[in-house]
């Protein structure tokens, strides 16, 4: 570990510090090149902007530029360690929509006294862009701040700690539902975490067709329940009238087990109390709630998920972030929307069962992959993802009636 750590060090520094840099799109090397550049040129597509606001996707980056943002409150797994901190995360993430969606980020790290300073600063910025990417801010104010800027801003504006992982989660779980033969709408859920993720992934797989009254979540306190009097607005939705208090008490007989708490939470007993052909998405990072390792000694029956790499069906965010804001730059929608979710749900979803290519397994490094139960999600570096979730983003988007162009001609059609 002090190996990589120092690797890790290496790479963020050497050779230039940082992981994304400014690139220029048009020439710069003549007095002309500078003359239509900045002044005198520039004044044409300023008079032509203020002529038609429209034009400013005409003459300037905003359609293909995303704001990452955040205030550094919940930094992955560590915790509230400030904006500054929160900046190689924020980097990170405008590499990945570079890398996999051709889409420019920049990142931005706000230091605010109140909710309402960040809600009021990253709103009168927004126009800069034509999306905004909200990351790694805590529960329960990451609710308030990502409705309030959505009401505020033109553009799309998602907090992916919530909904990256609840789509990712939910095209991954449907399959394995699919698999184990089971009906959404029947089986009994237990998850395991009340912030951010967990309230969103709850939330979409209900518009996936799980029913609320199923579903069993947990807090650092148990079982939340309808007579417990500390819970905050959001948490009050997923509240049972039940007399089960503990994670035995409700994991006893359940079909599915989504954990986003801490790692080593689950154990192999409980585990076992599961129903047959249980399904366990276990999406603590680095360390998940029960290791793949223990849960296939305890269960050869189960399908097993997890936040990690190095084994099967990783429930990874660059599946849907880079692809849905692609799709909604594209068609410059005005929001992203649940309709667009689940647009990319179904997309994700059905590229897992289509026979995977040579190339996605060479970059893999496996042999093969087939639809079944070590194979429920597509691998982050599938090619196809681009196409098949901007598109299929895209097009809700249009039926929806938050796009404000239409679909471009035989937009991400497959060669």
């Amino acid at each position: 570990m002090s190996d990589f750590r120092q690797q890790a060090l290496d790479y963020h520094a050497l050779p230039t510090p940082g992981k994304i840099s400014i690139e220029l799109t048009k020439p710069a090397e003549t007095a002309r090149d500078l003359a239509l550049a900045y002044s005198p040129g520039v004044a044409e597509p300023v008079r032509a902007i203020a002529e038609n606001p429209d034009d400013v996707y005409r003459y300037t980056a905003k359609g293909n530029l995303v704001a990452v943002i955040s205030n550094g409150t919940a930094i992955l797994g560590l915790g509230n360690l400030g904006p500054a901190a929160s900046k190689p995360v924020m980097e990170g993430k405008a590499l990945l929509f570079k890398r996999f969606a051709g889409l420019d980020s920049i990142d931005i790290e706000v230091t605010h006294r109140t909710t309402q300073d960040f809600i009021n600063t990253v709103a009168s910025i927004s126009g800069t862009f034509g999306g905004i990417n909200l990351e790694d801010i805590k529960a329960p104010e990451c609710f308030e701040i990502e409705q309030a800027l959505i009401e505020r801003c033109d553009i799309p504006v998602f907090h992916d700690d919530q909904h990256g992982t609840a789509i990712v989660t939910a095209a991954g779980l449907l399959n394995a539902l699919e698999i184990q033969e089971k009906d959404i709408s029947k089986v009994q859920i237990v998850c395991m975490g009340a912030g951010a993720a967990a309230i969103a992934c709850m939330e979409l797989l209900i518009k996936c067709g799980a029913q609320r009254e199923h579903i069993y979540m947990l807090d650092s306190k148990g079982v939340i329940h309808t007579r417990r009097t500390d819970l905050n607005e959001y948490k009050q939705l997923f509240a049972n009238n039940t007399d089960k208090r503990s994670l035995q008490d409700v994991i006893t007989g359940a079909d599915v087990f989504v954990g986003v708490s801490g790692p080593d939470l689950f154990s192999a007993e409980d585990l076992s109390l599961m129903a047959p052909n249980p399904v366990v998405f276990a999406c603590s990072n680095p360390d998940p709630e029960i290791h793949p390792d223990i849960a296939n000694a305890t269960r050869d029956d189960l399908i097993m998920a997890t936040g990690r790499s190095d084994y099967p069906n990783q429930v990874n965010n660059v599946l849907c972030f880079p692809f849905i804001f692609r799709g909604a730059l594209d068609v410059r929608a005005s929001a992203i929307n649940d309709e667009m979710k689940l647009a990319a749900v179904t997309a994700i979803r059905e590229l897992a069962q289509e026979a995977v290519p040579e190339s996605v397994l060479k970059a893999s490094g496996v042999d093969s992959l087939s639809f079944g139960r070590q194979y429920i999600i597509p691998k982050p570096m599938d090619p196809r993802l681009c196409k098949r979730v901007a598109r299929a983003v895209a097009e809700a988007a249009v039926a929806s009636g938050v796009a404000r162009i239409d679909l471009p001609k035989n937009y991400m059609a497959d060669d």
